[in-house]
């Protein structure tokens, strides 16, 4: 796996900062309000950039509008969500779409699929966004962040053109791709590393880091798992 000139930060569920080496720092899924695993204190008065990879109130959300307005980020996501913000008086967007690339600040950002709901809203609390998830690449690494997903067997591209060193995996189940299924995500998509996230959280997310490990080697992978505990950080 190629050196890591950077930093990696799990701040609870799927919400995660990358840190470059000149300093920028990128938010992916930001769920503060209302998350009981968010390191209380943690500092965010400094964001460039902010990655939604769909609209539900615990990726984006309140949460991630009031993070843009605080900060003044540029919010990343997909289309539809960069024109919810637009009406909403947000204007610093670069809304994309699924297999498009582009670079903000020190991210180059790939936008991938993914298989969850999130089409359509009823209030502000869980905007319209049609889910995804992205390859960031900074400081000579590659990191795929998986959003809310399932297993899909398109994971074998983004392994074949993306080549990810690391994959953040949703492994709660219930709402998304549990330990059994995010193994085989990890067989799919060739990676060397994997940080599980959206566990524990709440009680309907049971999936563990246990049981994750357990699945990689009943299909003899040789894929390191990273646990981290909220906010703690990773540097490869």
């Amino acid at each position: 796996m190629a050196k890591f000139d950077g930093k990696l930060t799990w701040l609870g569920h799927a919400m995660f900062l990358i840190e470059a080496r000149s300093g920028a720092r990128l938010v992916l899924d930001p769920f503060i309000e209302g998350n009981p695993k968010f390191p209380k204190g943690f500092d965010l008065s400094r964001v460039d950039v902010i990655a939604a990879t769909h609209g539900h109130s615990d990726h984006f959300g309140a949460s991630g509008l009031a993070l843009a307005r605080e900060t003044g980020a540029t919010v990343c996501g997909v289309f539809e969500l960069a024109l919810w913000l637009g009406e909403k008086g947000w204007t610093k967007v670069s809304g994309m779409n699924k297999g498009g690339t582009q670079t903000i600040s020190d991210f180059t950002i790939h936008m991938t699929q993914a298989v969850h709901s999130s089409g359509t809203s009823r209030d502000d609390r869980n905007p319209p966004s049609d889910p995804c998830g992205f390859v960031v690449e900074t400081g000579g690494l590659r990191i795929y962040h998986a959003g809310d997903t399932a297993v899909f067997s398109d994971m074998a591209l983004i392994g074949e053109l993306l080549r990810p060193d690391v994959a953040l995996l949703p492994i709660g189940d219930f709402y998304t791709m549990g330990p059994r299924s995010a193994a085989k995500a990890c067989e799919l998509l060739g990676v060397p590393t994997a940080i599980p996230m959206h566990f524990g959280t709440f009680p309907a997310l049971a999936g563990t880091a246990a049981a994750f490990r357990e699945e990689l080697k009943k299909r003899g992978l040789a894929t390191e798992v990273i646990e981290l505990v909220p906010g703690e950080s990773w540097s490869g």
